[in-house]
This record gives structure tokens, sequence and C-alpha cells, in this order.
């Protein structure tokens, strides 16, 4: 196995993103079809535990493994590094068991918490078995991620990529082929096919630990076998778990909070609608789209996040690191400027085309249309929020970050169900009011973050927060465009192949007109520089006259 240089590291881990991304949102077209809103609700159930369980495991112990390992292999002590990892396995293996024990033993009484005593959709017992299969990939995937981490550590980026994108694909290939077996062909209840669907975790976990253990047992360049040097011998093994620990919890804990945020909803959504008059079946049709269907979509925007964060921190923390803040302040910038300048006019855009977009990937569906019209836009702030997060993090700010998220998770909790009811009050349809919520929050999370990056650094926002206002102008004057179109051609259609057409033309309309107001308003130039941009027109004009 070859070690990997930054860029070249970044640009095949952005490619496992990208592929895993693309093979986890094309799929999702079919295996709706199969399983149906009330088969997606039961699936976003067990998932929604699962993740729970998985982050206390996973999230914190592999990025510690990778640091650890780093660190020790720079200094050359090779033989703590390889005890660190031993320990690491151990580690992760008392929390597999135990969560795993845990979400076997008491699925029933989770399941209660879920639904309750609601009736006329899946029942307690349909909830308390895909949370007992689900279980099961507890005991795999961490093992997986710790394995991961170690080859992280030894700056083996390909090999990490490459099982994600093997888990990925064996994941959904078990996914589709045990749902559609076990309810078109054998007619079993929809409860079997979703436990298929959600025990493929297990099976594309083994499939990738396997690829991954296979290449760490064959590796001849990891420096396995060395002896222990003199000065080592200060590293015990409690001193050794203690590392781990320590760079762990902030993960950990960070971590966790985002899970019990996302899953505020899946506790809480099905029993409220249904107190304030909805029938199960739209309840639960409501909790599929925001904790699967249309999260899958939204996949498309914060994939975009992602990139940016992954280039985006290494920077900051080496640049905060030697306090240069200047280049601090110019990277926070020009990330925030480059996310409002794609995520904007993106998320309104498929927004406005919401009706088209997911009769494409699900058949037409008023309801759930317009669900996902506001869910696609609530990732503006979402999208923003999560660089913060991440800046904070990358300048070793684990306070604002904690403080940020346990807030936000604490007004989730106090509001979500009032606010429901509040919107049933008024005359909007409550199940918008969820959606609402997180707008709101990660907004104030947003602001309370730059806050705390500007009192440690004392840098100013003034060139994203006047690219945010350039840029939703561009993005109205587009919308304003698309919507004269609209009186001609009507964006939406009953037919997959016709939204797809409508598609097309919107976003091409759509594209050219933003791009267009963009560029004119100088609002590019400002972010990527005036070299760059005549560098792409040079190029665009000799595409043309071809």
């Amino acid at each position: 196995m070859k070690k990997t240089g930054f860029l070249a590291g970044a640009a095949i881990s952005t490619i496992g993103i990208v592929l895993c991304k693309v093979i986890g949102l094309v799929y999702v077209i079919p295996f709706y079809a199969i399983i149906g809103t009330q088969g997606g609700a039961l699936y976003s159930y067990a998932y929604a535990i699962y993740n729970i369980f998985l982050n206390l495991a996973t999230s914190g112990i592999p990025v510690a493994m990778s640091k650890v390992v780093s660190e020790f292999n720079e200094m050359g002590y090779y033989n703590t590094k390889e005890r660190t990892f031993k320990i690491g396995l151990r580690i992760i293996s008392i929390l597999c068991i135990i969560s795993f024990l845990v979400l076997f033993i008491f699925a029933p009484q989770i399941a209660y918490l879920i639904i309750g005593d609601v009736k006329g959709g899946n029942t307690i017992e349909d909830v308390t078995l895909v949370i007992r299969i689900i279980s099961t990939a507890v005991l795999v995937v961490p093992h997986l991620s710790v394995s991961k981490g170690y080859l992280q550590g030894h700056k083996i980026m390909q090999v990490s990529s490459i099982a994600d994108v093997l888990e990925q694909v064996v994941r959904v290939a078990v996914i589709l082929l045990g749902s559609f077996v076990s309810l078109k062909i054998l007619h079993l209840p929809l409860n079997t096919a979703v436990g298929f669907a959600v025990f493929a975790a297990t099976v594309g976990a083994l499939a990738a630990y396997f690829y991954v253990h296979g290449k760490i047992k064959n590796a001849k360049n990891l420096n396995k076998g060395a002896k222990p040097l003199p000065e080592e011998k200060v590293f015990t093994n409690k001193k050794l778990v203690n590392k781990v620990i320590f760079y762990a919890m902030p993960f950990v804990i960070i971590s966790l909070l985002e899970t019990l945020f996302v899953n505020v909803d899946i506790f809480t959504v099905v029993k409220s609608l249904v107190d304030l008059g909805y029938t199960t079946k739209i309840a639960e049709n409501v909790i599929s789209v925001i904790s699967t269907w249309g999260s899958k979509l939204n996949m498309i925007v914060m994939a975009v996040s992602t990139g940016i964060i992954t280039s985006l921190i290494p920077t900051i923390a080496s640049s905060y690191a030697v306090k240069n803040i200047k280049e601090v302040n110019s990277k926070i910038n020009q990330a925030l400027q480059i996310l409002c300048l794609v995520i904007i006019p993106l998320a309104v855009g498929m927004s406005f085309m919401s009706r088209a977009v997911w009769t494409v990937f699900y058949g037409y569906n008023e309801l759930n249309s317009s669900i996902f019209s506001l869910l696609i836009f609530s990732q503006i702030p979402l999208a923003i929020c999560s660089v913060l997060v991440n800046t904070n993090q990358a300048m070793t700010n684990t306070k604002a970050t904690v403080t940020a998220l346990l807030g936000s998770l604490i007004l989730k909790i106090i509001f979500n169900v009032p606010m429901m009811h509040l919107f049933n009050k008024i005359g909007f349809e409550a199940y918008f009011a969820t959606i609402t919520l997180n707008i709101l929050i990660d907004l104030v999370e947003s602001v309370y973050l730059m806050y705390r990056v500007k009192a440690k650094t004392k840098i100013s926002f003034y060139k994203a927060f006047k690219t945010f206002i350039k840029v939703a102008l561009c993005t109205s004057i587009m919308i304003v465009s698309l919507s004269i179109l609209n009186l001609f051609i009507p964006n939406y259609s009953v037919s997959r192949f016709m939204s797809i057409i409508y598609i097309l033309i919107y976003g091409l309309v759509g594209v050219l007109i933003y791009l267009f107001m963009a560029y004119k308003s100088n609002t590019i130039t400002e972010i990527v520089g005036k070299e760059f941009v005549n560098k792409i027109l040079i190029k665009f004009r000799r595409f043309v006259r071809r």
C-alpha cells in the first residue's frame, strides 16, 4: 500500500464521498417503488436509533486512532503505534457489545417511545423487529471505522475510499435485492422486507471490513513487528487509553448532539400529528419524507458543504496554529462566500422545482413535494452552520461548538411539539412546523458561532455578508425569471419523463440567468479572482466558436 500526499489524499477522499453519495441517491428510486411511504417510515425508525448508538461507538475513536497513529508514526514509535491500535480495538469492542445488547434487549421500549399507542400504520412489533435486525451492524461498523482510522493515520487514503464505495455498493445491492424478493416475489410482510433492507448495513460493513482487514494483514510497510525503543517505555497502556479517550471525547459529544437533534423528530412528529387529528398514514408519510426520502435528495446540496469542509479545516487549523489570523480570516470568508454562491441558488432552485424533482425520483405526490420544497430550503442555514461548527473545531474552540449544539438540541426538544400545535392553531399545516423550527435554530446557532469566531480571532465577516446579499439578489432575479417562464411552461407533471424535461429546461435557464447576474455584479470575481474568471471565459468562448 502506498502512502498518499495531502492533495492526492483529499482528491481520493472526495471522489470516494461523491461516488458514495451518487450511489446513495440513485438507489432510492427503485427502493421507494418497492417499500413505499410506510416502509420508508419503518426504515427511518430503525436507522434513527441505529445512528445514535453508532455515533456513540464510532464518532470519536476512529478519528482519535488516526491522530494518535499519525503522531507515533512520525516519531518512529512503531511498537507504541501498534499497541494503540490494539487498545483502540478493545475499547471499540466493549462499546460495540454494550450498544448491541442495549439495542437488542430494549428494542420494544424504544419502539414504544417512537410511536406510542398510534394505530393504523407500523406497529411496535414492526419497529422492534427492524431495530433488533439493524443492531447487528453495531457489532461490525465500529471495527471497520477503527481499522480505516489506523490506515488513515499512515496516510493511506485509497483503501478507506475503496472500502467506503464497496460498503455502499454491497449495502445497496442487498437493500434492493432483499426487499424486492421478500416483498414482490415471496410476498412476505412489509416489516420483513424492511428488515432485509436494514440488515444490508451489516452485510455491507462486513464486506468492507474483510477488505480493509486483508489490506492491513498483508501490508509490509506498516512496521507492525517493530520492537519497542527505550523511550517508548513511558507509554503505558493506561496512558495510551487516556490519550485515545482524550482525543475522542470532543468528537463523540459533538456527533452525539448532532444525531440527537435530528432524531427529535422521530420521537415527536408522528405522535404529535396524530394527536392533532392527522391520520397515522399521513403522519408516517411525513416522517418518511423528512427522515428518509427527502434527506436523500438533500445530499445534493450538502455534498457541496462537505467538500468545502474537507478542504477548509486543515487550512484553518494550520493557519491558526501559527496565529496567521489574516489567513484564517481570508479562508473562512472565502469558504462562506463559495457556499453562498453555490448552495443558495441550488437549494432555492430545487425548492422552486420541488414537484418535478420529487416526481423524477419518487413519482408525483403533491403532499410530499410540498414538504420537500421547504425541507430543501432548510439546507441553506444548515450548510452554513456546518461550516461554522467545523471552523470552531479547527480552531480548537470545542467549548463554543458544544455550547451551540447543546443549546440547539434543548431548543428543539422544548419547541418542536408546541411549534406544531401553534402552526395548527393559526391555520398552517403542522408538519411544516418542525422544518421551520430547524431553520430558525440553525440561523441562531450560526450567528452564535460567528460571534465566537469573531471573539476569538477578531476577524470580520463583512465579505461573506456582502456576498450573501448579492447572491440573494441574483437568486431572486433568477426565480422571478423562472416564475415568468412558468406562466408559459408549467414546471411539473405527473410524468417522470416530462418532469426530467422541465428540470433540464428550467435548470439551464436558471443557471444561465444566475451566472450572468453573478458575473455582472462582480460576485464571482470577488470570490475566485479576476484571473480565474478570465480563464473560464476564454475556454467558454473557444467552446462556443467550435
